[in-house]
């Protein structure tokens, strides 16, 4: 019999093929994040737990072009506190706090002067960290604004645990051999049909589990 455990996270969970659409998410988010707070940077950091690195995965502004793939270790800089301690900041003078990793922004091409940074929380667990850079330091923060930086942050933790998903599936599809991995491929393949096709390759499916599980084919 099918263990169909890892089949429901490959193909249920909605996942599979779908890595590329939840990065374009990320990336709308930062650029929101970043035009709001009319800032100069804006990043969102996965947390790698099996490297236990902090990843970036989606820049806009300073270092858009280069930064997206670059790791740094998961307790380095500010971005490490808050993902350690699941606590939003607000630092206007980067200078004068002792948190601030000088060395590992100085190797990113960009050292900025203040920045807001809050957790990504999905669940019970901590999946990375949303950092908006150099807002206008002549205006003063007021706490709407972290209301606003938070809600940024409630969407970018839903992408980052879709993302995470749709790498899992995809190593399901690399890893797995044999009917799985075959069913789960043609879960995969639904992601690139249209509404009509995709509605055919559902019901297909379906009768194809019928026939796993041993009730047969419909009219047989």
């Amino acid at each position: 019999m099918i263990d169909d455990a890892p089949l429901y996270t490959a193909v249920a969970a909605g996942v599979v093929g779908a890595e590329e659409s939840h990065r374009a998410l990320l990336q709308s988010i930062v650029e929101v994040a970043m035009a709001i707070f009319d800032a100069r940077a804006s990043s969102i950091f996965l947390f790698d737990e099996q490297a236990d690195e902090l990843v970036f995965e989606a820049v806009a502004g300073e270092g858009s072009d280069s930064l997206v793939g670059r790791r740094f270790p998961s307790d380095t800089g500010i971005a490490g506190w808050v993902l350690a301690s699941r606590q939003p900041v607000v630092i206007e003078d980067v200078g004068d706090d002792a948190r601030f990793a000088r060395e590992a922004a100085e190797s990113t091409g960009y050292v900025p002067a203040g920045l807001m940074a809050v957790p990504l929380v999905h669940g019970e667990r901590t999946l990375g960290v949303l950092e908006v850079l150099d807002r206008p330091q002549a205006k003063q923060f007021a706490l709407g604004e972290m209301g606003l930086l938070s809600m940024c942050a409630g969407q970018a933790a839903i992408a980052l645990d879709l993302l995470q998903r749709a790498r899992q599936a995809r190593a399901i599809l690399v890893e797995r051999e044999g009917a799985e991995a075959v069913v789960a491929r043609l879960g995969a393949a639904l992601a690139d049909l249209d509404e009509r096709a995709r509605e055919s390759g559902i019901q297909l499916l379906w009768l194809l589990e019928d026939v796993l599980r041993g009730r047969g084919w419909p009219g047989a």
